[in-house]
């Protein structure tokens, strides 16, 4: 991650620390620059210099507007208005992590073929934590890639539990 989107992630994590909701902003944020990420159409236009600032910001609050707090919302809208929408993955990717180490907690991300029940997720916070040692969040992202099954990664950590990899060592046994 670039200096400057880091900074940036910093700024988000302190107007939210500040207001007393970086949970709920962390966890917004990350499903907030995965849905960017998922739509090119969207992508492209926020990341659009030729379309003005404030035009990108009023996408961002028309979108937002009712499905997420007014913080993700004016913080969103501040890092498309100052031409950082290609680095949202990033910022948002590192302000979960902030949050986590507030925490004294570790960030598992997980993807999975389908979206996981509560329970589901529970069992697999559970999982990852025997595992780790240490307490974790999970961040789940559909990825029908994946088959079946799911991918974690933890830090450098990557657990693989997907269908495509039992099948590879399947295959890789006969």
């Amino acid at each position: 991650m670039s200096e400057r989107s880091a900074s940036y992630a910093n700024a988000v994590a302190a107007v939210a620390r500040a207001e007393g909701n970086l949970d709920m902003v962390s966890d917004e944020l990350f499903r907030v620059a995965r849905a960017i990420e998922h739509s090119d159409e969207l992508r492209m236009t926020l990341a659009d210099r030729q379309i003005p600032a404030a035009r990108r910001q009023q996408i961002v609050e028309d979108l937002l507007g009712g499905q997420a707090s007014d913080t993700t919302t004016a913080m969103v809208s501040m890092i498309v208005a100052s031409g950082r929408s290609a680095d949202i993955a990033g910022i948002a990717q590192h302000t979960v992590e902030l949050n986590a180490k507030d925490r004294g907690r570790s960030v598992a991300e997980v993807r999975a073929a389908v979206a996981l029940t509560q329970d589901q997720t529970q069992r697999l916070v559970s999982a990852l934590s025997a595992a780790t040692g240490h307490q974790v969040d999970v961040k789940v992202i559909v990825d029908p890639s994946v088959m079946g099954g799911v991918i974690a990664t933890i830090g450098d950590e990557v657990i693989d539990g997907s269908v495509r990899h039992r099948l590879s060592q399947l295959r890789d046994s006969m």
